[in-house]
């Protein structure tokens, strides 16, 4: 599969001019996934984010709350880094005052010894993002809002989390959580670091 790859992007319309290895030329596998989609929560979740995918002007924090809304959310997990402190604080305040109840969970909460992962002993304890999900699962929230996690440690909070998940912020330390500056000056200055010359 190498749809970034793909200079024709059949899938969005026909698949008429769609090369012959596109996957959505796999009927029964497609066909098997919409039975998926006949789930309540599957397809809410679905319905909700395909009529709101359109609209512009509104910032990933307006969008989150629209999309809660219409779902039927009303607790909201925000489960977010101790590097972005001040930052839970006011998306917490953001949410609460526009009618959701929240709980807000740092990433250092169960911190756990590095030697747990097979690392050396440090006095910075490792984060547990398994204990973040398991906390916001008994807490029975709606949906649950990840803010700046670490890479990897997403992973773990996204895999035991029993809420949908979505990601509100993601941790960038060199370009103010904006991950995606390095793609636009991917062939400028940081070609040489995403595309390192090879001996």
């Amino acid at each position: 599969m190498k749809c970034a790859m793909c200079g024709i992007h059949a899938c969005r319309n026909e698949l008429e001019d769609a090369p012959k290895n596109c996957p959505s030329l796999d009927k029964d596998m497609i066909d098997n996934i919409k039975e998926l989609y006949k789930t309540e929560e599957n397809y809410t979740i679905a319905k909700i984010s395909t009529k709101l995918a359109p609209l512009q002007g509104r910032t990933r924090i307006e969008e989150t709350m629209d999309f809660a809304k219409q779902c039927g959310y009303k607790k909201i997990g925000l489960a977010f880094c101790n590097a972005l402190v001040n930052e839970a604080k006011i998306i917490d305040k953001v949410f609460t005052y526009n009618g959701f109840e929240t709980e807000s969970i740092i990433c250092k909460v169960g911190a756990i010894s590095r030697e747990t992962v097979g690392l050396e002993h440090s006095s910075n304890n490792m984060c547990n993002p398994i204990v973040q999900a398991e906390l916001l699962n008994k807490a029975k929230t709606d949906l649950n809002v990840v803010i700046g996690l670490c890479v990897g440690h997403d992973s773990l909070f996204i895999k035991y989390s029993e809420a949908p998940v979505t990601v509100l912020a993601v941790k960038d330390k060199v370009l103010a959580h904006n991950p995606l500056a390095a793609i636009y000056m991917a062939d400028k200055y940081y070609k040489d670091k995403l595309f390192p010359p090879k001996n």
